[in-house]
């Protein structure tokens, strides 16, 4: 089917679901999709069904019966049949929704905000899977397919694993993720790339954030006044968006732990141990919250390109950041509508803790799904960050970007590295003392052992470069500069 005008973006998503929808298959089939809530899950599985003309079940919080009556609305409209269907148990409302039982073809259902149901009905997995089973049985069984969706991740993630009903039986497993950065930008309306880099660094690419506002900031000083009457307006649904998300899953039933949690992270904490240290607690207490908070996609654990060490948190979510450092320290000033005065205290925040790493994040993403083969003098597979430790030196080296060649794994001794970088989000100009830092790393590199030949030395900048470093950029092969019109529209 051809991809809905109105959707924008999604052309992998869409494929993935058309070609699972559109399968000759005979049986059921099973398709599980996820993703945190305003990503657009139930707009796309909205206009699925409207193209393969099938069952689109929206759940909320009920009880077994009334989830069921409602349920049965969905099946009458889909089918064009008057007045409602009492159905008196799942099994029976599957079947018929699927079209097992009638001598017409099979059809799709799509089961939305599935973890509701499974509170009043928590044999629902169980049913499905008799359902499968039996149709796989059944030679003249037509061709039907069933998705389940929903936001909770603790809840949709463990549908498949272990000895579950439904482990081994899901032919699409597929995640919504929010919008990269270039195309949150465009769905913004943004041309500014200062003004889009700011504004991801604030809300990241959820795109139902764009539904909850009237307008978007245009240029740069539109931003202050935009961020005050959405981000920090007590009366405005995005105040309060950390709480909304905390409450989906849930695993997380002691707040006030997690919050915490995520409150030293984004101040900076990104070990286990500091975390501790910053809450008071033994390290070994944070692992299960720490797991928790990875798998619902709050935070990101990420690995050190060369060197095995412990570990680096970060918040995944920009927007759970900015809860955490700008809204929660200041929440009474912003709730009496100080939210002028509590913005100006808090600019030093934004900049060390909300761009600075933001631009650093982005340098990363850019480096690994837009810089050309031509820019990093071939392909890579790994892309992140590194540490180097230097003891002949007495220094200890911090790269904000490290590139492996095709072919190469994390931590393998005389890896073959592409390119280094730095990246910069302060006001001032990179210049030549910058890259003498990476010409320095480069050569500890090769004394490592690691391949460096044809390396790339890679300065991204918010601000730009000086003319002494364009100018040494432009002489040398090996040296690329990523200003923010590259970063959103340059390879």
């Amino acid at each position: 089917m051809a991809r809905p005008a109105d959707l924008f973006d999604r052309e992998v998503e869409w494929a993935d679901l058309d070609a699972f929808a559109s399968g000759p298959r005979p049986g059921v089939e099973i398709g599980v999709v996820l993703g945190r809530r305003r990503q657009g899950k139930s707009f796309l599985l909205r206009r699925l069904v409207a193209a393969h003309r099938g069952v689109y079940g929206l759940a909320v919080e009920d009880e077994r019966k009334p989830a069921l009556l409602r349920f049965g609305r969905s099946i009458a409209t889909a089918l064009g049949l008057p007045g409602e269907l009492a159905l008196d148990d799942w099994t029976t409302a599957l079947r018929l929704a699927l079209g097992l039982d009638g001598p017409g073809p099979g059809r799709l259902v799509v089961l939305d905000e599935f973890p509701y149901l499974l509170r009043g009905a928590p044999e629902l997995p169980s049913v499905i899977q008799a359902i499968y089973d039996d149709a796989r049985q059944d030679d003249r069984s037509p061709a039907a397919k069933l998705i389940v969706c929903g936001s909770a991740f603790s809840v949709m993630s463990e549908l498949l694993s272990g000895a579950r009903p439904l482990r081994g039986r899901a032919r699409l497993n597929l995640l919504i993720r929010p919008f990269e950065y270039r195309t949150a930008g465009s769905f913004w309306g943004i041309d500014d790339p200062e003004v889009a880099l700011r504004l991801h660094a604030l809300v990241g690419g959820t795109p139902g954030y764009r539904d909850l506002t009237d307008d978007a900031p245009r240029a740069p000083d539109d931003l202050d006044g935009w961020v005050q009457r959405y981000l920090l307006n007590p009366s405005h649904a995005l105040f309060a968006e950390t709480d909304h998300l905390l409450r989906e899953d849930p695993r997380i039933v002691d707040r006030a732990l997690y919050q915490s949690v995520l409150a030293a992270v984004a101040a900076g904490e990104t070990s286990p141990g500091a975390i501790a240290g910053v809450l008071g607690r033994d390290a070994r207490s944070l692992w299960h919250p720490l797991d928790v908070l990875q798998t619902a996609g709050f935070i990101r654990r990420s690995e050190d390109v060369l060197t095995r060490r412990r570990p680096v948190y970060t918040v995944a979510d920009p927007i759970i950041r900015f809860g955490m450092l700008v809204v929660r320290p200041r929440q009474a000033q912003y709730e009496e509508r100080r939210a002028a005065e509590a913005w100006v205290a808090s600019r030093d925040v934004v900049r060390s803790r909300i761009l600075g790493p933001h631009v650093e994040e982005l340098a990363r993403e850019w480096t690994l799904r837009h810089a050309s083969a031509a820019t990093l003098g071939g392909g890579v597979s790994v892309v992140g960050p590194a540490v180097l430790n230097d003891p002949a030196g007495r220094a200890r080296h911090e790269l904000d970007v490290v590139a492996l060649a095709d072919g190469e794994t994390l931590h393998r001794s005389g890896a073959r590295i592409r390119a280094i970088g730095g990246a910069k989000a302060t006001n001032r100009l990179v210049g030549e003392g910058d890259l003498g830092r990476l010409d320095g790393i480069a050569a500890l590199l090769a004394t490592r052992g690691h391949e460096v030949t044809g390396m790339r030395r890679m300065l991204y900048s918010r601000s730009g470069f000086t003319p002494e470093l364009s100018a040494t950029a432009a002489s040398r092969d090996d040296v690329e500069l990523v200003d923010l019109e590259r970063l959103y529209s340059g390879s």
